[in-house]
């Protein structure tokens, strides 16, 4: 059994997001991994999948490095979440 909290069976809320936007801005799992690198985030390639399939945590600077790289703001990655909450 994992002690780790899931919601709606993922780790992490942001992976289907961070993925979107690797896409569209032409990214290889490859090419953000070493880019993250290069601003001292080191996060393998595999791990990148992970995230993005909702099977690995994503530390609060890491998300900060792959929206930093992306071009937008943290927030954007939160948008699946906005339908589950309400004022």
């Amino acid at each position: 059994m994992s002690l780790i909290a899931k919601f709606n069976g993922k780790i992490n809320v942001v992976g289907k997001c961070v993925k979107e936007y690797r896409t569209k801005c032409g990214l290889s799992y490859e090419e953000l991994s070493a880019k993250l690198e290069l601003m001292g985030i080191s996060i393998h390639k595999q791990s990148l999948y992970d995230i993005e399939k909702g099977k690995r945590t994503v530390k609060d600077f890491e998300l900060f490095g792959i929206a930093h790289i992306l071009k937008i703001d943290m927030n954007d990655l939160f948008a699946d979440m906005r339908g589950y909450f309400k004022d």
